[in-house]
């Protein structure tokens, strides 16, 4: 199951501020609800995990993180993710792209992914996967502009959204 999802955020910090935190994975990995970073393989290669919940299903994905394009001139990064179910029971790739613009003294940030999912988590289907993707976004894009305003950053998956998620994907609830 391939689903594809566009988004875009406002923040209130230097371009050169946000480029250096979001190309960082060391920095950024602790914005991302349930993740952790493993192991540095080298400059552009990251081994790491990530633990997802929907409703009474836990997912735990140990994957490797590749920047095919980390250009500082034009502020533009491409990275794909690889990740394998860790009980064996599917897997996910990601290709992700983003673009980054100075505007109001902020920058704004723009991202495409292509993400494809097999296994248990495809049976939900996309309107689900699209769902709980949204709510993981928002609870990165909360915890990005935390961390850049120097505050707490909470990465913990909230189980409240994912459920949320879950039955706005089942039942078509907006």
């Amino acid at each position: 199951m391939t689903t594809s999802i566009t988004k875009s955020f406002h923040v209130e910090q230097p371009i050169e501020a946000v480029w250096n935190n979001l190309t960082n994975p060391a920095q950024v990995v602790v914005c991302v609800p349930g993740a952790s970073l493993t192991e540095t393989v080298d400059n552009d290669n990251y081994k790491g995990e990530v633990e997802l919940k929907f409703g009474p299903v836990k997912a735990k994905y140990d994957g490797l993180i590749t920047f095919l394009e980390r250009n500082a001139a034009t502020r533009k990064m491409s990275l794909k993710g690889v990740g394998t179910d860790s009980k064996g029971k599917g897997g996910a790739d990601m290709k992700m792209d983003g673009q980054l613009t100075e505007k109001d003294g902020g920058t704004d940030v723009n991202v495409t992914m292509e993400v494809n999912v097999t296994g248990m988590m495809a049976q939900f289907g996309s309107r689900l996967i699209n769902d709980v993707s949204n709510q993981v976004f928002d609870q990165f894009v909360t915890n990005f502009k935390k961390q850049l305003a120097g505050e707490q950053v909470d990465n913990t998956l909230s189980a409240g959204s994912m459920v949320g998620g879950m039955l706005k994907g089942m039942f078509g609830k907006k």
